[in-house]
């Protein structure tokens, strides 16, 4: 079914595989770790890819393949790949594309395991980063090496819900011809969609809101079908995939995500008022109050402001803990 023309809520219902011969209503669960072919001509050419077909479901399933078609959707990506976790997402598509002797130039709040990854394993492979202050971007250039090859960062970032110019990423990034990519989980699609701004790459950890209740975890890579089809290359052989089952749960969860997250933003802005007044509340942060250090930029590129808030109570460890 052709669904380019649909809206958000209804591409992420009516982006489906094509029913089977038995007529189903809902997508089927393909728990199937391989899958046969019609003779040996029709092996040879699905393994040479002059077919395009499932063979392995290490490396591709139906189930994964609808759920990366509707993430390609929303974002309005060329392309995609899905992950067993939204680590393995971020891991997968750097190892993908650096090479001993690169350098990455990130925003400095990143989540723990990526600046893990930046930090401690990345240099035993000669992969150096450099960090940048969020809020301070006009910095960003000076960072810049002859052997940059990634700007990267997330927005809003976890935990501490900062938020950078996207469009500023995309120009700069285009400016130094530096692949661009952007960790949208906090926003998902349904909030904003980073390839507007200029971003090559986005990367999700579908555990998070895209899943939405605690079920399963996953991750998803999306963008232009050139760097995916080396990321997809790299997680053939390395096997990262994301399983039938929790495919199968995620496309059914993303029914539903622009609901879910209209309600979480409403409930959260209603949260962060509360607590920006409380006495015992030192500092909050959440992109749509105008006190956030980027609101302005937050109202330009998000729809809404994304359920997550970050503040710091007043008093000592123990007033903390009681209250």
């Amino acid at each position: 079914m052709n669904t380019e023309e649909f809206g958000f809520e209804t591409q992420a219902i009516r982006t489906q595989l094509e029913r089977s011969q038995y007529l189903e209503h809902s997508v089927p669960l393909y728990l199937s770790s391989s899958f046969v072919f019609e003779d040996a001509e029709d092996m040879r050419a699905s393994f040479t890819e002059e077919k395009e077909r499932n063979i392995y479901s290490r490396f591709s399933n139906p189930n994964t393949t609808e759920f990366v078609e509707k993430i390609c959707k929303m974002e309005g990506a060329e392309s995609g790949y899905a992950f067993a976790t939204g680590m393995a997402a971020v891991y997968s598509t750097f190892a993908a594309l650096l090479n001993a002797g690169d350098h990455i130039v990130s925003a400095s709040s990143v989540f723990g395991s990526t600046h893990a990854l930046f930090m401690t394993y990345f240099p035993k492979w000669n992969i150096e980063t450099s960090y940048f202050e969020i809020n301070k971007p006009e910095t960003i250039e000076s960072f810049i090496k002859p052997n940059t090859k990634i700007l990267y960062a997330e927005s809003p970032t976890n935990p501490g819900v900062d938020v950078i110019d996207l469009q500023l990423l995309g120009d700069i990034a285009k400016k130094t011809h530096l692949i661009l990519i952007i960790d949208n989980c906090f926003a998902t699609p349904y909030i904003q969609q980073p390839i507007k701004f200029g971003a090559h790459l986005v990367v999700h950890s579908a555990t998070k809101l895209i899943d939405g209740q605690g079920r399963v975890l996953g991750g998803v890579t999306v963008g232009s079908e050139d760097l995916i089809r080396q990321i997809y290359l790299f997680s053939r052989n390395t096997g990262p995939a994301l399983s039938p089952f929790n495919a199968w749960v995620l496309s059914k969860s993303l029914e539903t995500l622009a609901v879910r997250v209209e309600k979480h933003c409403e409930n959260a802005l209603k949260v962060a008022e509360f607590l920006e007044a409380h006495p015992n509340v030192n500092s909050i942060k959440y992109p749509f109050l105008k006190s956030h250090p980027q609101y302005e930029i937050a109202k330009k590129q998000m729809k809404l402001g994304g359920n997550i808030i970050a503040f710091e109570i007043k008093g000592e460890l123990k007033r903390e803990e009681n209250s």
